[in-house]
């Protein structure tokens, strides 16, 4: 990993339409950076792509201080400045994995015990319901019977009223 720091002279974009001159430089910086560090492939930061389009498309900077890094076959474009809050994303992608990881883990063993808890819960209620409703089938079984039962004394006491009302009537 190769890491250089860069001025690149942006004069020759200046000498084409006003309406191509930011796209030129960012060609220009590739080109130079290509050049330079001996690769093919050149991959432009967006801090150096706002750097050139901050005054527009039509006023770009003369000169722009460029950080090129080197890995593998590919250079990396960064203004120095923006370098440093990179390097420091990085690292702390580096150490949040296997914490991050950890966490999930742990968090996906309780969340599993806490659905086997629920399911748990779930088939004990299921079983109280089953339970209770034969009860309730019992008792209704029971309650028909006994209305069954009240039903014939009813038919006994209207017998018992009639012949009360015909003795009353002989008498």
């Amino acid at each position: 990993m190769e890491e250089r720091i860069y001025t690149i002279p942006l004069i020759k974009a200046k000498s084409v339409p006003r309406t191509k001159r930011a796209k030129r430089a960012i060609r220009e910086i590739k080109d130079f950076l290509s050049r330079h560090m001996k690769v093919e492939t050149v991959k432009v930061d967006k801090s150096v792509n706002e750097l050139v389009w901050s005054r527009g498309i039509e006023k770009i900077p003369g000169k722009i201080r460029i950080k090129a890094v080197k890995m593998e076959d590919v250079a990396w474009a960064y203004t120095p400045e923006a370098e440093v809050e990179i390097e420091e994303k990085k690292k702390r992608r580096k150490e949040k994995p296997p914490e991050e990881k950890e966490e999930v883990v742990e968090e996906a063993e309780e969340k599993t015990e806490e659905i086997e808890e629920t399911e748990e819960e779930i088939e004990e209620v299921e079983e109280d319901e089953e339970k209770i409703s034969e009860e309730e089938t019992e008792e209704t079984s029971e309650g028909v019977e006994e209305t069954e039962e009240f039903k014939g004394s009813e038919e006994n006491v209207e017998e018992m009223k009639e012949e009360d009302n015909k003795k009353k009537e002989g008498n």
